[in-house]
């Protein structure tokens, strides 16, 4: 994939041009290390927002918005740091900077997607010219030293390269903060024919006896949905096709099956590590997890059809990247005794904190995201048999929790992910009396 796009938005206010050269070989690379840390995340992702209790509308997370960050620290770092960044980028450290200067410009070059990086530092820290240099295009500001002033800038920036969906930057500004290191990314897709919008009123599980803002719609397209069968039960997958090249696809594990369980298998099925049996060579009867397959008859032909009932979600959550050290590779490098990264400036840095803000919200009309990354650095140390035609009709619902994961048609990568428990309640349109 060549792409070569005039951005806005770099350091000194001008015009750059970003040219971007992936291989087929180097995209399914990145995609699969992407996707893989969108696996390994999911578990740790779901389980915070279990435990956050039934406040908790579900989670939503994008690793899409962490992995280059990752990739530029596991450049500059040193020893054990820099062994533990690599395996959770995925890539050697010697080559992690160059994919990920890549890999952003290409984000930003696609479709219904932005990206940005953002930089500062304190002013008396002086970062390697080199090292700056491998981030590409990016905005590169001094903190002052003033928390309220710091911290309009930060938000604002955030504000600005998410469309105001996060307005503040999830980062502290201790007082202890050498350099914050953030990423902006924002997806936005309409679908290629809107749902019709109304109530839902599931019948079991959580949702039971809600009302919910119901979307529902048909379509002879019965390949749009499938079952995929894991060591973890079967999981019901349905692709909503988006106008701008990014999909999203929605999954149902089978009930008690863990969220994490749920969206790694939807990233298996886009890797091809797990085969998806379609619509239209599922059999009559329950065919998975909200799933169902009838014959039915009629007095003339009919073609088949796939009924999908579902709800719309509006979904916001805050994730602390070091409580899980282990899947972002920052076990080492969140030690305050050392200085882990030498290729950044001669100062000895040490994670002090990483963090992630995201929204996603699911309608009639399309689909949103935006996320916001950011780490900063601190010092370290039934049928009728009398009629004649038959014919098959397909209905999926999505009536208790279930998982999302937006994906880039082309190169299958994970934009967003996430879990959703607790969707839109219905809310009828007022009278015009």
């Amino acid at each position: 994939m060549a792409r070569t796009d005039e951005k806005r938005g770099t350091g000194n206010g001008g015009q750059v041009s970003v040219t971007t050269a992936w291989t087929r070989g180097t995209v399914d690379e990145t995609v699969g290390a992407v996707n893989a840390l969108t696996a390994r995340w999911a578990a740790e992702a779901a389980e915070d927002a279990r435990a956050a209790g039934s406040g908790q509308s579900g989670t939503v997370f994008s690793a899409a918005g962490v992995w280059p960050l990752l990739a530029f620290l596991a450049d500059a770092a040193t020893g054990p740091a820099r062994a533990e960044l690599a395996e959770a980028v995925g890539l050697p450290a010697g080559e992690a900077a160059d994919r990920a200067r890549e890999f952003v410009a290409a984000l930003d070059g696609l479709r219904g997607v932005d990206a940005a990086l953002g930089l500062w530092t304190h002013r008396r820290l002086r970062v390697r010219e080199e090292w700056a240099a491998k981030l590409g295009p990016h905005t590169h500001r001094k903190l002052t030293g003033w928390r309220a002033v710091d911290r309009r800038a930060l938000d604002a920036w955030a504000a600005e390269r998410t469309g105001g969906r996060i307005p503040a930057m999830p980062a502290d500004l201790g007082r202890d903060t050498r350099l914050l290191l953030a990423s902006a990314l924002t997806v936005a897709t309409r679908w290629v024919r809107p749902f019709t919008t109304g109530s839902a009123y599931p019948r079991t599980g959580p949702w039971n006896g809600r009302r919910l803002a119901g979307l529902s719609r048909t379509t002879r397209l019965l390949h749009r949905v499938g079952v995929a069968d894991t060591p973890d039960g079967h999981v019901t997958a349905l692709r909503v096709v988006g106008d701008r090249g990014i999909d999203v696809h929605l999954l149902l594990g089978e009930p008690g099956m863990a969220a994490g369980r749920v969206l790694a298998a939807g990233v298996d099925v886009l890797a091809g590590r797990r085969e998806l049996v379609t619509g239209d060579r599922l059999p009559p009867g329950e065919a998975g997890p909200g799933l169902s397959v009838d014959t039915v008859r009629s007095w003339y032909p009919l073609r088949p059809r796939l009924h999908v009932h579902t709800v719309a979600f509006d979904v916001t959550a805050g994730h602390d990247l070091t409580s899980c050290p282990e899947v972002f590779g920052l076990r080492s490098a969140t030690d305050r005794a050392a200085g882990h990264f030498p290729g950044i400036a001669d100062e000895g840095l040490a994670v002090a904190r990483a963090r992630q803000s995201a929204t996603a919200a699911f309608t009639d009309e399309g689909f949103e995201a935006a996320v916001v990354t950011a780490v900063e650095l601190g010092e370290g140390s039934a049928p009728e048999p009398e009629l004649k035609y038959r014919s098959t009709e397909v209905h999926a619902h999505f009536e208790r929790p279930f998982g999302f994961l937006a994906v880039h048609q082309a190169s299958r990568l994970v934009l967003a992910s996430g879990w959703v428990t607790d969707p839109q309640p219905y809310r009828a349109a007022p009278m015009d009396w």
